[in-house]
């Protein structure tokens, strides 16, 4: 059996991948470019069923329960009008999917990690240079190592990607975003305020254990923008502009940006890979098939990625030859479909017309208002992310008696 595997990336994928790889008898190490694990104010993001079923075989399940953002009630405030919709979140997320938690993307995380920390070699502040095809490997700072497989997981900017691929830039689907940390003045506790308007939306949500609020900013752009994702000022500025004017509330939390102490900014684009596996390489969740940031619910895709590629390597008792191109079949369809919920998804969200502002928050209302039933009947008949949450399915991967996971 394959026994040293590589993993590029301790963010959420990277560390799920390694808790079931160790769990099936695999040798791990995690490299982070990161001096530590990642603490910047990122956003909230969601994990549907699959995922919080492979968090419950993990033994982890409580944590992130613990953890939830606990966002149940959402005031949506149409650009020009007097009034707000008033919303009940947690009855929209009940009717998207029978088992759902909203956390912050840090906490995840570090959940992940913990989870099979004293089982996994992590070594953070290094970074893969180079990948022969034999298998070894070089580093900025440490001696070359040979391993017999290297995964990226190093999300949609994937390092490793391109070392291995070459350049495989994304497909723009019109839309970008960012997020930023602010203080929570207003004192919002599961609550979510947004505003909407054409080709912009904004939203501040706040929770007890967050260290402040945070405001998340989706605006369209009918082409890419010139902008490298490290251009952290013209990133602050080209947001500025798209949100300018839209309601003083907005303006007030656009005067945080540059007192932030945490900021993220990218285009929301899909990668569209034939393949994400090369020899000794594969990929995992955004570094191989991000459906696009902050619409398609590529962190759920991502556990769920990690949970197959360590079973299909397990099954095929460490042939990459094998495993991998059984973990692309697996995993080939939810991609798919996660791609074409991103993209329903970011036309609701940033509409394009003042009918679909509207619509957004007169539809949420409506279903929030619904009996539970009828609600999820209604947002599965018009959504296309509701309908991939619930009817994905996964296989069970079991590990061998002495490795079973804990918990």
């Amino acid at each position: 059996m394959t026994s040293r595997i590589l993993i590029s990336g301790a963010g959420v994928a990277g560390p799920v991948l390694a808790y079931w790889l160790t769990r099936h008898g695999f040798e791990v190490t995690v490299v982070e470019r990161a001096t530590s694990l990642r603490k910047t104010g990122a956003h909230a993001v969601d994990l549907f069923r699959p995922a919080m079923d492979i968090s419950e075989k993990m033994g982890v399940l409580s944590r992130v329960e613990e953890r939830a953002t606990g966002t149940s009630r959402m005031s949506v405030h149409q650009e020009g009008a007097r009034r707000p919709v008033r919303v009940d979140l947690s009855k929209i997320f009940g009717a998207a999917s029978g088992r759902h938690v909203e956390i912050m993307r840090d906490d995840l995380s570090e959940i992940y990690h913990d989870a099979a920390r004293d089982d996994v070699e992590y070594v953070f502040g290094e970074s893969i240079t180079a990948i022969s095809p034999d298998g070894e490997v070089r580093f900025e700072n440490a001696a070359p190592r040979r391993f017999d497989l290297v995964v990226g997981a190093d999300g949609l900017h994937s390092n490793v990607r391109r070392l291995v691929f070459g350049d495989t830039p994304g497909a723009f689907i019109g839309a970008y975003f960012g997020v930023l940390t602010l203080p929570n003045l207003s004192g919002l506790d599961g609550e979510l305020v947004m505003h909407v308007g054409v080709g912009r939306t904004v939203g501040v949500y706040g929770a007890r254990h967050l260290d402040g609020a945070r405001a998340l900013f989706l605006f369209r752009s009918a082409y890419e923008l010139d902008c490298h994702h490290h251009d952290v000022p013209r990133q602050k500025k080209l947001l500025r502009e798209a949100f300018d004017g839209m309601h003083p509330a907005v303006d007030r939390w656009l005067g945080e940006l540059d007192r932030s102490p945490a900021f993220y900014f990218d285009s929301i684009s899909q990668l569209r890979m034939d393949s994400w596996s090369r020899g000794r390489v594969t990929l995992v969740g955004d570094a191989g098939y991000s459906p696009g940031p902050a619409v398609g619910g590529s962190t759920s895709l991502g556990v769920v990625g990690a949970y197959v590629l360590a079973g299909e390597l397990a099954r095929a008792g460490g042939d990459h030859e094998r495993a991998f191109p059984a973990y692309e079949r697996a995993m080939a369809e939810h991609v798919r479909g996660s791609r074409e919920a991103a993209l329903s998804a970011a036309r609701t969200l940033i509409p394009t017309s003042r009918l679909g502002v509207a619509g957004l928050a007169q539809g949420a209302r409506l279903i929030s208002g619904l009996p539970s039933g009828i609600g999820r009947a209604l947002l599965r008949l018009t959504t296309k992310s509701a309908r991939l949450h619930n009817s994905m399915t996964v296989e069970d991967y079991p590990c061998p008696p002495s490795r079973a996971p804990l918990g």
